[in-house]
C-alpha cells in the first residue's frame, strides 16, 4: 500500500486529465477564497497601513543586510519551526501536522500530474511521501484536536464541540484520513469500499479548499507576512504605541509557581 501510487490505479477508470482538472480546481478555490477573505477582512490593507505607521515611528534605519538577516531569521525561527509556540506539545503537534500536510500535497501534485498516466511507472519514493505525509497530518491533527485545543485543555469545553473556525482542521483531517482509507481498500482490492472512500476523499477536498473563505485556511498565508513585518518593525525601534521596557527585574510572586500556564 505505502509504495503504491493510488492515482495511477485510479487512472485505469478515471482519465488522468480529469484528476488534473480536479486538482487545479482545488487550487482555484483556495486562491479565490483567499482573495475574498482579503477583501472582506482587509488584512492586506491593515498590514500596509501598519507597515507605514511603523516606518514613520522607526528610530533606526535598517540596512539591506540587516533586513535580509531579520527576514531570514524569521523564516527559519518563527515560520519553519513555529518557535513562537515554545518547546511544548502544541509546537510538536503543529510542526508534525504542517510538514505532513506539505508532504501530502506535494506527493499528490507530483503523482497526479506526472505519474497518473497508465503505463508510466511511479518511483516508490512519491507514494511513500504521500502516505507518510497523510499519517503525520493525522497524528499531529488528532493530537491537537483531542488534547491540545485551548477551549478543551484550558476552558473545559468538550472535545466534540465544533464551531465554524474548526472547519479547516476538521476538513484537513478528513482529507488525510479518507485518503489513507481509500488507498488501503484500493490496494486490498475490496471493491465498493474503495469507491466509497474515493468519493468521500474528493468531497473532503472540496470542503477543505472550497471552505477557505469560512475557515482558517487563509491564515497560513497571512501569518508569515505578519511575522516578518513584526520582526522588522521591532528591529527598527517601532513599539506599536507600547511603553519602553522597564529597567526593573520581573516580579511575579510565588503564585506563578503553583501551576503551569494554560493561557495562549
Amino acid at each position: 500500500m505505502i509504495s503504491t501510487n493510488p492515482f495511477a490505479i485510479l487512472a485505469e477508470t478515471v482519465p488522468s486529465i480529469g484528476m488534473q482538472i480536479f486538482a487545479l480546481a482545488m487550487v482555484a478555490l483556495a486562491g479565490g477564497g483567499t482573495i475574498l477573505d482579503i477583501i472582506h477582512k482587509k488584512n492586506v490593507k491593515y498590514f500596509f497601513n501598519n507597515a507605514k505607521k511603523a516606518k514613520l515611528s522607526a528610530t533606526k534605519n535598517l540596512s539591506s543586510g540587516e533586513k535580509i538577516s531579520v527576514v531570514t531569521k524569521t523564516i527559519a525561527h518563527d515560520i519553519l519551526t513555529t518557535a513562537e509556540l515554545g518547546a511544548t506539545q502544541r509546537r510538536i503537534a503543529h510542526v508534525m501536522g504542517m510538514y505532513g500536510t506539505i508532504l501530502f500535497w506535494i506527493g499528490s501534485a507530483v503523482m497526479i500530474f506526472k505519474y497518473s498516466t497508465p503505463g508510466i511507472e511511479t518511483p516508490s519514493i512519491w507514494p511513500i511521501i504521500w502516505h507518510i505525509g497523510a499519517i503525520m497530518t493525522c497524528l499531529g491533527g488528532y493530537w491537537f484536536w483531542f488534547f491540545l485545543r485551548v477551549d478543551v485543555s484550558a476552558e473545559a469545553n468538550p472535545w466534540n464541540r465544533i464551531v465554524r473556525a474548526d472547519l479547516f482542521v476538521l476538513s484537513l483531517l478528513a482529507t488525510s484520513t479518507l485518503g489513507l482509507l481509500w488507498s488501503y481498500f484500493q490496494s486490498a482490492g475490496i471493491l465498493g469500499w474503495d469507491k466509497l472512500f474515493l468519493v468521500l476523499f474528493g468531497l473532503s477536498n472540496i470542503a477543505l479548499f472550497g471552505g477557505v473563505y469560512w475557515s482558517k485556511f487563509a491564515h497560513m498565508f497571512y501569518k508569515p507576512g505578519a511575522a516578518i513585518q513584526k520582526n522588522l518593525s521591532e528591529a527598527d525601534g517601532f513599539r506599536d504605541d507600547l511603553p519602553p521596557p522597564a529597567d526593573k527585574p520581573k516580579q511575579f510572586g510565588l503564585g506563578i509557581k503553583r501551576e503551569s500556564p494554560k493561557h495562549y
